[in-house]
């Protein structure tokens, strides 16, 4: 028993002293995958979340998937899918969760964190307040748990902010901003003419059941009852719930921090009120078995403080796609942009702008330029606000997270400040490290010279020689512009035959286009085209020969003009590196097939060619003479571990049943650390929740293989493999002149390896 008498002074909460190496403010995704990645790589973490789970918007709290420069694949982004962390989630959320369950995304998202002992996880916890050390740096972050009504003061020499809101920045002193910076700021078309307060706004959403029988809805008394004004504009479909609900949005035009709770009373008003239309309107029979399943308790929130860094991302950085020295991750979202009145504005819900390709994001974005010892993660790195409109999404934001936490470790190891590393030598120390883990940046290559992997001789079993595709009798018509994306070297143009069918007598034209820029995937400029005249009535092979040649490696577009009087045939064979795409319109990214923006707005126009999503998704079957070859095993250590300007990875044989890697060098080699990158589509969004999917894993990853030494000796043996990236840590260095991969099954498809690592 515990009986304490009356005491005049009152008491005080329990306290308790907590020290760390980082720690960081924020258990969204952002600052799960800088927590997960910190610790790994050998630093001491706290991360302090204010709510019961992890993942901020991606939680079950808010229920949004994550998404980042794949776009729903519904831009010209391909194989974009971000990489190391945030990639290693996604990929075991789908091969746990294909039905999209956030409350299994929130265990998965658990189970990372509290799986790496160097990471002490805080739930419940809540920042309020700073020490200050006297040279500006922050001492130590107080936080309260109202669980277990304990204050904890953290310190450590390094503090991470991935609140969103930009609490600890906000408390430090920090420069930031709210609103909209003036067109003449950064030279941005898109901004307006004068700086303002406008935000984007909140988001809240509900789940629907079907019950299978007759279910009543009776409003609270707070539900908006004419929902006519918020409607008018748009087609509400009652299959429509969770974050495809976005539009109801709200709160841009007041302040998205102090005025949180009066905006979440307005978006439950408004969520209500729209259930109440469709269950009493009688305009929805449909939804006469459907209950209210769940409602969003916290609203997502979009845009709230960016704080300043030593640079500040702008328009021009996402459309132009800049280089940065610095580069330490990417985006490729939209600049997605939404009226601040929200649902209550007449204007479209959004409007999305799409650059050509992917973008970098300097690491000088990712640290306070006045508070020496601070990280910015997430939404709130340094980028103006149409900049922010494609760098907030939440993959972009985890990805960002990930070079933070690596960014950490390397403060930590030398005793330096975030800005220290900012400049070479240490920068280009930073991008090879987070290369090693996993990270993707574009325009870099991995030059690890530690990595045995790169001087070893490179054999394999067998290499495609790709030749043909044979037709699966399905005929593909050209109701739309089709073409097949192709990799390929300096050399004449092949030969190129496919299987066509003519309704009526006409001409099968066939063009091929590059894009402008290495690493983008639009066609844009011309370099030779063929046609050969087709009978009707009959399946012919229609040969084409194209004059001209290829100048430098990279990907082509054979491209099938628009013709419904034509049908070409299609393959069930799928090729690691090659896409068919068609020239199509994705309506939850884009407003039609080709991005028009206005004029003098800095966006660019042009043409959206897009894969379809498996199970659908067909190739078209086509001979090629001289047959490509574009799978070589030398590409393993070439440091690009997915297709860009190559397919930069080794494909064997389609005939070769038992196929196999060796890397063999002269002499015998000290191996403590092996790392294998597989095949798991990075052009596949593996959206987290609500969307589902066909496949719990991607059909060209290795399922089953074993990795042995020269000698021999099984190293490793795995089976029911999903995962993007593998390693094997030995516990003693192995002495070998070779290590050997043999591949023994697939989930479905042919395989391909990306990467191989020896250290």
């Amino acid at each position: 028993m515990n009986s304490q008498p009356y005491t005049r002074e009152g008491r005080t909460h329990v306290e308790e002293n907590l020290n760390a190496d980082l720690v960081v403010v924020g258990g969204g995704m952002a600052g799960v995958c800088c927590a997960i990645t910190a610790a790994r790589e050998g630093i001491d973490v706290i991360l302090l979340q204010d709510r019961p789970v992890l993942g901020g918007n991606a939680s079950s709290e808010v229920r949004l998937w994550i998404l980042g420069a794949t776009s729903h694949m519904g831009n010209n982004n391909r194989w974009a899918r971000e990489g190391g962390v945030i990639d290693e989630i996604l990929v075991e959320n789908l091969w746990r969760n294909p039905e999209g369950n956030p409350i299994i995304f929130d265990a998965l998202l658990l189970e990372k964190v509290v799986q790496e002992p160097r990471i002490r996880l805080l739930l419940n916890s809540v920042a309020d307040s700073l020490t200050m050390a006297d040279d500006g740096r922050i001492a130590a972050v107080h936080a309260y748990c109202s669980q277990n009504q304990t204050v904890s003061r953290i310190s450590a020499p390094l503090f991470c902010d991935a609140s969103g809101d930009g609490i600890l920045g906000y408390l430090a002193g920090a420069a930031f901003r709210m609103g909209t910076e003036a067109r003449a700021e950064f030279g941005e078309l898109l901004a307006d003419e004068e700086p303002g307060m406008s935000l984007l706004g909140h988001s809240l959403y509900f789940y629907a059941r079907d019950t299978g029988k007759p279910v009543r809805f009776i409003p609270p008394p707070f539900a908006l009852r004419n929902v006519s004004p918020i409607l008018r504009y748009r087609e509400l479909k009652v299959s429509e719930t969770g974050c495809r609900l976005w539009w109801i949005s709200y709160g841009g035009a007041l302040d998205t921090i102090h005025d949180t709770e009066e905006i979440k009373w307005e978006l439950w008003r408004v969520a209500y009120g729209i259930w109440n239309h469709i269950k009493n309107s009688g305009d929805y029979p449909e939804a006469s078995t459907l209950t209210l399943e769940w409602m969003g308790m916290i609203p997502g929130k979009r845009e709230s403080r960016r704080f300043e860094g030593d640079v500040m991302l702008c328009q021009q950085d996402l459309i132009e796609q800049r280089r940065h020295p610095d580069a330490v991750s990417f985006g490729g979202w939209a600049v997605d942009l939404h009226p601040p009145e929200g649902m209550y504005s007449p204007a479209p819900p959004c409007t999305q702008w799409h650059a050509k390709g992917v973008y970098q994001i300097p690491y000088r974005a990712m640290y306070s330029r006045d508070v020496s010892n601070l990280f910015l993660a997430g939404r709130l790195i340094s980028a103006s606000h149409i900049a922010f409109g494609s760098t907030r999404v939440m993959a972009t934001c985890a990805h960002n997270g990930q070079a933070v936490g690596m960014a950490a470790v390397f403060c930590k190891e030398q005793n330096v400040l975030p800005r220290d590393l900012a400049h070479e030598p240490r920068i280009g120390q930073l991008q090879q490290r987070l290369l090693r883990a996993g990270q993707y940046i574009p325009g870099l290559a991995a030059s690890d010279q530690n990595d045995l992997a790169r001087v070893a001789q490179i054999t394999a079993s067998s290499t495609l020689a790709l030749a043909k595709t044979a037709p699966n009798g399905e005929m593909l018509q050209l109701d739309h512009a089709w073409a097949l994306l192709l990799p390929l070297q300096p050399a004449p143009f092949p030969s190129l035959t496919v299987t066509a069918e003519a309704a009526e007598h006409t001409a099968l034209l066939a063009e091929i286009w590059k894009s402008a820029k290495p690493g983008n995937f639009t066609p844009e400029i011309l370099l030779s085209s063929a046609s050969v005249e087709l009978s009707p009535g009959k399946r012919e092979q229609a040969t084409l020969h194209f004059n001209g040649e290829v100048t430098e490696p990279g990907y082509v577009f054979l491209t099938f003009p628009s013709n419904p009087q034509l049908s070409i045939a299609l393959t069930d064979t799928r090729i690691p590196g090659i896409l068919t795409l068609h020239h199509s319109v994705n309506a939850a990214v884009a407003r039609s097939a080709v991005q028009l923006p206005p004029l003098n707005s800095g966006i660019e126009s042009f043409a959206f060619w897009l894969p379809r999503r498996r199970p659908k998704a067909r190739d078209i079957a086509v001979t090629i003479d001289p047959p490509l070859r574009a799978f070589d095993a030398s590409q393993l250590t070439n440091g690009i571990g997915r297709p860009v300007n190559a397919v930069n990875g080794w494909v064997p044989g389609v005939e070769d049943r038992q196929p196999w890697l060796r890397f063999s060098w002269p002499q015998p080699q000290r191996i403590q650390s092996i790392q294998i990158t597989f095949d798991t589509d990075y052009d596949h969004p593996m959206e987290s929740v609500l969307m589902t999917h066909p496949e719990c894993a991607m059909p060209a990853c290795v399922r089953h293989f074993r990795l042995l030494s020269a000698e021999g000796t099984v190293l490793a043996d795995v089976n029911e493999h999903h995962q993007s990236r593998w390693r094997l840590d030995l516990a003693e260095p192995l002495h070998t002149s070779a290590i050997v991969l043999e591949i023994l099954k697939t989930w479905g498809g042919l395989p391909a390896i990306y990467e191989v690592r020896c250290y």
